[in-house]
């Protein structure tokens, strides 16, 4: 069984002491495949090392997070197409609206998001999208982008119904965590309404733990139990929501 953690930040500091451990964890509960987001050029070369020690696994993503959109964002953007220009990346993420910390920043999360994903489309690459608080800004910038080359992963989906039909019919598939086993997280209730075609598996790691670990730190190794939960949903073995969510992830990365 392989299961994939198509949104995980390992090279987060959480992780300092333990870090091999952890992935040790995660591989043992049949992880081993990890996507890693990017969040600003402070991270970069962070993430190359994780590259280096976990050359099988580690598969990483390129972009400016909404929520590091500051004065200097065109500075980061250019640091972004510099990179993307240099090696294999997987994806551009992790991108998008965040207007939970800041609203004053709305139109230049907007244009970053939007110049980044005609970044996608240049390399032909999906994106990976982070939204908080910001359905409608995020839906803007994506309809005005909508084309068939436009594909990717609507990360931490957290919406309602309506708003995953929309993002599936705009080429998206809906990142699914731990907010999935969370009493109040609602998308649990209409899940089941989704094709399985639709989803793939993620943490968001160290953040979001899924019950029983709910506030505490989440690991990759938890992508177990969201495939769990997931299982109870469908209605399906484990296996097979492995193996479904697994090869929609391979949709989307191209590996």
């Amino acid at each position: 069984m392989i299961l994939t953690d198509t949104h995980t930040h390992l090279y987060s500091s959480q992780f300092q002491d333990d870090r091999n451990e952890m992935m040790q964890r995660a591989i043992d509960a049949g992880v081993s495949r990890f996507f890693i987001p990017s969040i600003d050029s402070t991270y970069t070369q962070k993430m190359y090392d994780l590259e280096s020690q976990f050359p099988e696994n580690v598969f990483l993503m390129m972009g400016l997070h909404p929520c590091y959109v500051k004065e200097n964002y065109l500075e980061e953007l250019a640091h972004v197409e510099t990179e993307l220009a240099k090696r294999k990346f997987y994806a551009i993420g992790e991108i998008g609206v965040d207007l939970f910390w800041d609203k004053t920043t709305l139109a230049i999360q907007q244009h970053a998001f939007k110049h980044q994903i005609q970044l996608a489309k240049k390399y032909k690459l999906g994106i990976n999208i982070h939204c908080r608080d910001a359905f409608d800004e995020t839906f803007e910038v994506l309809e005005s982008e909508k084309s068939d080359d436009l594909f990717g992963i609507f990360h931490c989906f957290a919406g309602d119904f309506a708003q995953a039909e929309k993002a599936i019919s705009l080429g998206l598939k809906l990142g699914i965590g731990g907010v999935a086993t969370f009493k109040n997280g609602k998308i649990d209730q209409f899940l089941d309404k989704i094709d399985l075609k639709h989803i793939v598996l993620e943490t968001d790691s160290p953040y979001l733990a899924p019950v029983p670990y709910r506030g505490k730190r989440n690991e990759s190794s938890y992508t177990l139990l969201v495939a769990q939960k997931l299982a109870e949903i469908y209605k399906l073995p484990i296996e097979e929501i492995a193996r479904i969510t697994t090869e929609n992830s391979k949709a989307i990365f191209g590996i």
